[in-house]
């Protein structure tokens, strides 16, 4: 494998990892190259973004490394977060949100198992409308950040704890996935709140 090929895969690699970000043991042992090897092209990369200025930034946190945006940029993800028309929920957003419900506390890794696809997304989306939150490590390889609902969510779905989930037993003939979000989409049509319904209640 040539450097230029390795550098790739590992900003691939980190990208996937998301904010768990990797060790450079991690990556050595998925790559199978030298640990020497695999530090030199995270440094490379990390003056790469700095001389480019790319919109990426590579951070190393308690030994692991990971992607993240630029604090100067903040306003204006800020803006893309909270912006009208990001208010509502994306399907993607809403299943990925119904695994959470119904499963937590749970990986990012768990919830792309039960999906097929990438959430990472997707869960960026529920933390910062306060729909999920993490609420700890999971005792695995990597201590991966476990995810659960908020007090937000229950008040947009109008639920007095997680007990008032709708059951799997009201729908028939559905798999898993699909019947976990139509419960929610049936619980969110029942009670017809937004997100403007609860920011009006604490205006």
């Amino acid at each position: 494998m040539d450097y230029p090929t390795l550098k790739s895969i590992i900003e691939g690699l980190l990208f996937l990892a998301g904010e768990e970000g990797l060790t450079v043991k991690q990556i050595a042992d998925i790559t199978e190259q030298r640990s020497e090897l695999v530090t030199d092209c995270l440094e490379d990369m990390k003056n790469d973004m700095q001389k480019e200025g790319r919109g990426l930034q590579m951070l190393k946190l308690a030994g692991r490394y990971q992607l993240a945006t630029l604090p100067e940029h903040a306003p204006y993800f800020e803006k893309l977060a909270y912006s009208p028309a990001r208010v509502s929920l994306s399907q993607a957003a809403l299943e990925t949100l119904a695994i959470i419900a119904y499963r937590q506390p749970i990986t990012r890794v768990e919830i792309e198992e039960i999906r097929g696809v990438k959430s990472e997304r997707a869960i960026h989306t529920l933390v910062s409308k306060e729909l999920i939150e993490e609420t700890g490590r999971a005792d695995a390889i990597g201590r991966p950040i476990l995810y659960g609902t908020t007090k937000a969510f229950m008040e947009y779905f109008g639920l007095g704890s997680l007990d008032e989930l709708p059951q799997p037993e009201q729908f028939e003939d559905t798999d898993q996935l699909e019947e976990e979000t139509q419960l929610l989409f049936s619980k969110l049509d029942e009670q017809q709140l937004t997100f403007d319904d609860i920011g009006n209640r604490e205006d």
